[in-house]
């Protein structure tokens, strides 16, 4: 079966002749975000006038990134990146020695290493097997205090069983604190099974770094509050009294301690309003349609992927472990193939631009360079 692409790659600045399969890293750039450039360099030049612009186009992204997520838009704020947003979750917490932290061995280290470093006292780091929820349940006990997770693997796509992490760390009182990065932007999200998540924006959402999402359960974390804060943060913008400790914006606003990345911001806007013409269930049924059809053929050609092959349990990329991964990926983009090579492993990801003529190059620049 031939598959479309379901975006126009025209919108996209794709370099001519390239098959572009490496939306788990970067995305390529939408055309429509030069307007998104011209808007906020004409907001930020005309004054006050332009500041209210660039808070209604703020208010307009989080109306958006709200809509993303499947949360109420007084849980959406923003921070610059994930590294940023757990970091003010771990360091918000009252640990106490033999405190701990549990995490998959093969998380990503913008969700481990915010704890790595947090000390006085020290926390402790606990690992599980998060595809085995009983792995997670051995591992859990009445001194973990988070259990952070990925949605979707950046290593291998898998996909984790959130609703199983969430009653896990229910029945020992955890925060269940989740990345949605390798899944926001493609599949359908409902980010309330967490109490705390977070997305960069550069990947399958279209937009650029700079700006993160944040979401902040208040339903099940309504007292939640940062150890630190700043001039955005705080509710009143009257003449400062120092001699007690500001009020917090009662909302998520409260994650961007200082001046929001507009620039940033006027993008993600942009890029939000994209996707939403799609919808995340049309895309997730089309770049499935390509992993899953990649998974099938390198089944056939006797390369073993690390990725699940159940549509269901993986997300939008495929992921090849080899020794030679590095050397790989680059012998794919001097044959106009951009895929992505990192710790190892070989993954392709496919989103909206892409059809089954990308499928087949990617798919005969990798046999090549196997081969090679």
């Amino acid at each position: 079966m031939i598959l479309k692409p379901l975006f126009d790659p025209a919108e996209f600045r794709i370099p001519d002749g390239v098959a572009h399969v490496c939306a788990a890293g970067e995305s390529p750039f939408l055309k429509r975000h030069d307007a998104a450039f011209a808007a906020y360099a004409r907001d930020k030049s005309e004054g006050p006038a332009g500041r209210r612009r660039q808070a209604q186009r703020m208010a307009e992204a989080r109306a958006g990134a709200a809509a993303l997520f499947g949360v109420p838009e007084g849980d959406i704020g923003f921070v610059s990146n994930v590294a940023e947003g757990v970091s003010m979750v771990v360091e918000s917490l009252d640990w106490r020695d033999g405190d701990s932290m549990l995490v998959d061995p093969d998380e990503y280290p913008s969700v481990v290493a915010p704890a790595m470093l947090q000390r006085q006292p020290q926390v402790v780091l606990r690992f599980a097997r998060f595809l085995d929820p009983e792995s997670v349940a051995a591992a859990v006990d009445e001194r973990t205090r988070i259990i952070a997770v990925s949605a979707v693997s950046f290593l291998t796509a898998a996909r984790y069983d959130l609703a199983a992490l969430r009653a896990i760390a229910d029945r020992v009182g955890a925060l269940l604190v989740v990345d949605y990065t390798q899944a926001s932007g493609w599949m359908p999200i409902r980010a309330e099974v967490a109490d705390f998540a977070f997305s960069a924006c550069y990947k399958w959402v279209l937009g650029t770094t700079g700006v993160a999402i944040a979401y902040w359960n208040r339903a099940r974390q309504p007292g939640w509050s940062p150890s630190t804060a700043g001039w955005h943060s705080i509710l009143s913008d009257a003449r400062p009294d120092w001699s007690e400790p500001p009020a917090l914006q009662p909302d998520a606003t409260r994650f961007t301690r200082g001046n929001p990345a507009h620039l940033a911001l006027y993008v993600l806007e942009s890029a939000l309003d994209y996707l939403g013409q799609y919808g995340a269930p049309a895309i997730e049924r089309h770049v499935q349609s390509l992993t899953t059809a990649m998974l099938a053929q390198l089944e056939a050609l006797q390369i073993r992927s690390t990725t699940p092959p159940d549509p269901q349990r993986h997300g939008a990329s495929v992921c090849i472990a080899h020794p030679r991964a590095a050397a790989i990926v680059a012998g794919m983009e001097a044959r106009g193939v951009y895929a992505w090579n990192g710790r190892g492993r070989i993954r392709v990801s496919f989103h909206g631009y892409n059809g089954s003529d990308d499928l087949d190059r990617t798919l005969d620049a990798l046999r090549a360079e196997l081969s090679a």
